[in-house]
């Protein structure tokens, strides 16, 4: 990417881990916080890493950014989590270049989704650019590169069926139960943790159960009010979180803590309980299902549920693959044109130059020299001659560089000054 002006890295990686090798609890080593994300953005910008984006998701974690060797990357993730190198090394991916781009397409379109055509992911994205800009680590090749994938996920959305129905990990969770309960309209319901998952999977919950006595629990209870409010639910305090455990038949866990929050000391479950972890790390401690009537289900398997939805969704990645080719390719047209836009730029300074110098001496020789005529007249000029010069090197992009350096030579540019 040296070649291109766009930042002072060598080149554009994709340092990241997911499920297709990672399983939930290697995935937890590497998942990051807001906190940490925040501090992992700061370092980067005092080791002069001037573009980076960092995404953790309960399916993945990815940073993309520029570096001399992808080991600064993910030395920086390994330092901000609990994962090691070596562990990284077992189930990570690198990508360089073109092929993080690509990567970046993928991921953002919901074409890599655990779940196909999970559109969540874009949205993380957005937010994890803005959160580099502000961290002074957004650069404008990073903005570009997200609005064009922004651009294809809507288009995809739009004009595919591989989002149709519902389904999504809050929805995975929602058919297990209607597929497992009999009358589930009829069974006590707890959710613990309403943040996004939380509060897309009430949603699915009160939609497509038809249960209306769900409890909801948060440590910030304010935040389960609101949500309560809008689906006529009741709110616990934390403090009851054990006396309703022991009420409910299903409890599903969405808290995304850290560590465990969910404990074999806090479950003395009187009949069969159904617990639902659909947090990463893991929220729900593996020894509960060492107690009697406990079924302990990981979003990892819910997530790998097949159904005629998603059947019906892979019929529509051809179709989405090609738009995700043209949009891609649109915007490797535009990174071809930061490799001259340097020499375009110095040209133009020149070619200026020049005007200034001869509109000076005609000024001098002619009495009565009309200046600003003149200086539209050269303008014209010089705008027709730098359309040339573009346009020639937009179309024939085998021969830019031997362009670039014929244009230098000719007119005596000076070499651009790389980042």
């Amino acid at each position: 990417m040296e070649d291109y002006n766009i930042s002072r890295g060598k080149h554009f990686y994709t340092i990241g881990l997911s499920y297709k090798k990672a399983d939930a609890e290697i995935r937890g080593h590497f998942s990051l916080s807001d906190e940490g994300k925040k501090n992992l953005l700061q370092q980067a910008k005092v080791e002069g890493i001037d573009g980076l984006i960092v995404t953790s998701t309960c399916n993945r974690t990815e940073i993309y950014g520029f570096a001399q060797h992808p080991f600064q990357l993910i030395k920086l993730l390994c330092e901000h989590t609990h994962g090691t190198v070596e562990e990284f090394e077992k189930v990570a991916y690198v990508y360089k270049n073109k092929e993080a781009i690509s990567h970046m397409f993928r991921v953002g379109t919901g074409l890599d989704s655990q779940i196909l055509g999970d559109f969540e992911i874009i949205s993380q994205l957005k937010i994890a650019f803005l959160q580099s800009r502000e961290a002074g680590v957004g650069n404008p090749f990073l903005e570009r590169l997200i609005n064009a994938v922004i651009q294809a996920s809507k288009r995809i959305k739009n004009e595919t069926q591989i989002s149709s129905g519902a389904t999504s990990v809050s929805f995975a969770s929602v058919q297990y139960i209607l597929k497992n309960f009999e009358n589930p309209a009829e069974k006590n319901i707890l959710l613990f943790g309403t943040g996004k998952i939380g509060r897309n999977t009430c949603e699915n919950l009160v939609k497509h159960t038809k249960n209306d006595h769900i409890t909801l629990i948060n440590r910030t209870k304010d935040k389960a009010e609101r949500i309560a409010g809008k689906f006529n639910l009741t709110v616990k305090d934390y403090v009851d979180l054990q006396a309703e455990i022991r009420e409910a038949d299903i409890l599903i866990v969405a808290t995304g803590a850290q560590n465990p929050t969910i404990t074999k000391e806090l479950i003395y479950n009187k009949k069969d309980l159904l617990i639902l972890d659909l947090s990463i790390p893991k929220n729900v401690a593996d020894d509960v299902m060492d107690l009697p009537g406990v079924t302990l289900i990981h979003l990892d398997h819910l997530s790998q549920m097949t159904d005629e939805t998603l059947e019906r969704r892979k019929q529509s990645i051809p179709q989405a693959k090609e738009i995700i080719r043209e949009i891609e390719t649109e915007f490797i047209q535009w990174l071809e044109t930061r490799k001259f836009a340097p020499t375009i730029k110095a040209l133009k300074k020149k070619l200026k130059a020049m005007k200034d110098a001869e509109i000076d001496f005609q000024r001098r020789k002619i009495s009565d020299f009309n200046d600003s005529q003149a200086e539209i007249i050269s303008d014209r000029i010089i705008q027709k001659i730098m359309n040339h010069f573009a346009n020639h090197l937009k179309g024939d992009s085998n021969s830019t560089d031997e362009s670039l350096e014929l244009i230098q030579k000719m007119f005596q540019l000076e070499e651009p000054v790389r980042k």
